[in-house]
């Protein structure tokens, strides 16, 4: 059993064993604060049911006594018709994977995108940025098993970004999927219609620097 719950500063201390995975992408200190102290209702732990994962760090990732599963860190951004909530990061440690945890921390993150914080900006802030339209994120073009769950869950293959991942020392950059799911206010979808005619998201490539706000 399970349990989602805010992300805690403490936790910092207790998912490096999630982090290891090769796919999830490892920021500092600083960048995890900036997000929990900016987007706190968007930064979600997933733990089991009798978890000291924010009270014990020792205990680790999953052991005896429980600890966190996974967690998803997200944000909002944008301009006007182009507000959108984006989802940052997202991974489950290895030991907890094929349980939904991943989709549960999704439809989450897309509910608050699409309910509260239409409602927190409802009034000044909606006048000049719009509600959320969609919720977005990027994904390496070789993580198979991860765009199969984002499309199972409603997003599409908006467009491909060339060298979006950087390849490290001795290693090629890889391209990245700008995925995206319109929430309730993108009634007619305009968020996910590719431009120029282009019919599948994968053969419209733009730059990183097309991409950044």
């Amino acid at each position: 059993m399970s349990l989602l719950r805010p992300f805690s500063a403490c936790d910092q201390f207790a998912f490096n064993a999630i982090n290891l995975d090769l796919w999830t992408e490892t920021y500092g200190v600083g960048y995890y604060g900036h997000y929990l102290s900016t987007w706190p209702d968007l930064f979600t732990v997933v733990e089991s049911a009798g978890g000291k994962g924010r009270r014990d760090a020792s205990r680790g990732i999953g052991g005896e006594g429980g600890g966190l599963m996974g967690y998803v860190m997200g944000k909002t951004e944008g301009r006007g018709e182009e507000w959108h909530g984006h989802v940052s990061a997202i991974t489950v440690s290895p030991a907890h994977r094929r349980l939904g945890l991943a989709s549960m921390m999704m439809e989450l993150l897309e509910r608050v995108s699409d309910q509260q914080h239409a409602f927190l900006y409802g009034h000044y802030t909606a006048l000049q940025r719009g509600l959320v339209e969609d919720v977005d994120l990027f994904v390496r073009v070789s993580n198979n098993l991860a765009i199969g769950l984002y499309e199972t869950l409603g997003y599409i293959v908006y467009r491909r970004v060339k060298e979006y991942y950087g390849g490290g020392p001795g290693q090629a950059d890889e391209d990245g999927f700008d995925m995206r799911k319109p929430m309730s206010r993108d009634r007619q979808h305009k968020s996910i219609k590719i431009p120029n005619g282009i019919l599948d998201g994968r053969d419209y490539e733009v730059r990183p620097e097309d991409v950044y706000w």
